[in-house]
């Protein structure tokens, strides 16, 4: 499967994971226990990865799969992020809305470059960073309010809260994705290997918030796997599902391609965001949501077109006939 089949997949489910998150609020809350959504979704990831696993083993017995100590002691660490990461998102969607919550998002490209710069020594061009900048600029402009209205009291349009948490979250995504690309292409063992690794420690560690959680309580609402379920509806599951499934195409774009790629492929998704809020949430465009939308758009084009598409370089005219001739006949008479 070619990469941007992959990103075009990860953008539409991406694109609808604040919707359904949104939907499986009632009345601004949720009925369930929203930490029990990430645990699940970890938990249907390790089980699809373990499928293919088998299914790769059976068909190619000598596939390499690394178990020293050392290797698989690095694999809890995003896990751990990822827990927080995960939890952070459905606290950021009880601040904001759900265009907003994904405009901010794309504040993760900004820290994946800087940290693509900093830990995988990627090197970035001129017009790469100009364009990271230029995404920044183009993800705050859809972010400020028509001080025209009555109702202005800020240039912000949400409480401070939750572009707090926002930020908090681009800079937990950037975290996990870069250092997760770094496990990845650390060796070349089976992607099915390394999600399993993965998962596992995923779903202990969301595992432990879950029983963490029961004991600050005391125990009050009864242990977590007696309520587990509790409130769940179809729209809980399809968030579930979601997560799951975007994880798991997350982690084909670590091994085969990279962050870059999957943070732009995710921020594809504010488009289709914003025009399925507009029919679900009655969310009003404004004017300068369309302008930073086509900022993120020109961000995009700068960062992955070739530089001669961005530059007309000067092109070198050859001399003309009667030059040459001009030309040679010094280098005879010399």
């Amino acid at each position: 499967m070619q990469w941007y089949m992959v990103a075009v997949l990860l953008t539409i489910l991406t694109s609808s994971q604040g919707i359904l998150t949104t939907l499986s609020q009632s009345n601004g809350r949720y009925l369930f226990d929203y930490a029990t959504v990430p645990f699940l979704a970890e938990f249907f990831k390790l089980v699809v990865s373990g499928l293919f696993l088998w299914r790769e083993h059976r068909i190619s017995p000598s596939v390499r799969m690394t178990r020293e100590w050392k290797t698989v002691r690095l694999y809890p660490i995003p896990s751990v992020i990822y827990l927080i990461h995960n939890n952070v998102q459905f606290a950021t969607l009880t601040f904001v809305d759900t265009s907003t919550y994904q405009i901010m998002g794309n504040l993760k490209i900004v820290t994946t470059g800087i940290l693509f710069r900093l830990f995988l020594r990627r090197k970035l061009s001129n017009l790469q960073w100009m364009a990271i900048v230029l995404l920044a600029v183009g993800t705050t402009t859809s972010q400020v309010k028509g001080c025209g209205e009555a109702s202005c009291n800020s240039l912000f349009s949400a409480p401070i809260q939750g572009y707090l948490l926002g930020i908090l979250s681009a800079c937990l995504s950037a975290l996990a994705g870069v250092y997760t690309e770094f496990l990845m292409k650390k060796n070349n063992d089976s992607l099915y290997w390394q999600n399993v690794q993965l998962y596992t420690f995923g779903v202990i560690f969301n595992m432990a918030r879950l029983l963490l959680d029961d004991f600050r309580s005391g125990f009050e609402k009864g242990p977590w796997w007696q309520r587990l379920l509790n409130g769940y509806s179809i729209i809980t599951w399809m968030v579930v599902l979601n997560l799951g499934s975007t994880g798991l195409l997350v982690s084909w774009l670590m091994k085969y391609a990279d962050n870059i790629v999957k943070v732009y492929s995710t921020s594809m998704a504010m488009l289709l965001t914003t025009v399925l809020s507009i029919y679900l949430f009655s969310f009003k465009p404004t004017l300068q949501l369309f302008l930073g939308i086509i900022i993120c758009m020109m961000s995009l084009h700068m960062y992955f077109a070739h530089p001669n598409m961005l530059v007309d370089l000067p092109t070198v005219k050859s001399p003309p006939e009667s030059l040459k001739e001009v030309s040679i006949e010094r280098q005879t008479d010399s």
